[in-house]
């Protein structure tokens, strides 16, 4: 499914714009950890050479902005998931009529999700003559008259829970994007 609702156009559109909207807080976050990891090599560059005060300040002040850093993270992480959802849910109920559609036309009479195999999910094996996410794609595509994005379609960045929630694909500290 992850790859049918964020492989199409729109989907593609949609969560390369979230991405996009998220870039200022990935950049602020991984600032607020490269200030974190400075303090860190400081207390270990100089943690012999300060007296018991500075360093009862310095390890006060890592822990403080760990702390806040692990917050805004969890928050982080929390809003782009939520929107993330937003933008599968919606697509979903516009690419599930798709599915069905496809899956009566060409005789099949089960789809199943094989986003997670076995043993985080209930498929042990499923071929690539079975899947049927391209021809999905490509008819949902030509119905929705969205444009395919210059670059090419986003990839989901995370997979999902058996539940349907997604796992953000969170703003990380470290990472460049």
């Amino acid at each position: 499914m992850d790859g049918a609702i964020f492989g199409n156009n729109e989907g593609g559109r949609d969560l390369e714009a979230l991405q996009k909207k998220f870039e200022p807080k990935r950049a602020e976050l991984k600032g607020q950890n490269d200030e974190l990891d400075s303090l860190k090599k400081q207390l270990t560059t100089q943690e012999g050479k300060l007296n018991e005060d500075a360093l009862a300040s310095l390890k006060k002040q890592i822990e403080s902005k760990q702390k806040q850093l692990d917050r805004a993270l969890q928050d982080a992480q929390e809003e782009f998931g939520n929107q993330q959802q937003e933008i599968y849910s919606r697509i979903l109920q516009k690419i599930a009529p798709v599915i069905v559609k496809y899956s009566s036309e060409n005789g099949f009479g089960m789809i199943i999700d094989t986003s997670k195999q076995w043993p985080q999910g209930p498929v042990l094996i499923a071929g690539e003559a079975f899947d049927i996410t391209k021809p999905v794609i490509d008819l949902y595509n030509v119905q929705s008259g969205v444009a395919a994005p210059a670059t090419g379609a986003a990839k989901p960045t995370t997979p999902r829970s058996g539940t349907g929630a997604a796992k953000p694909a969170a703003p990380k500290p470290t990472d460049p994007k």
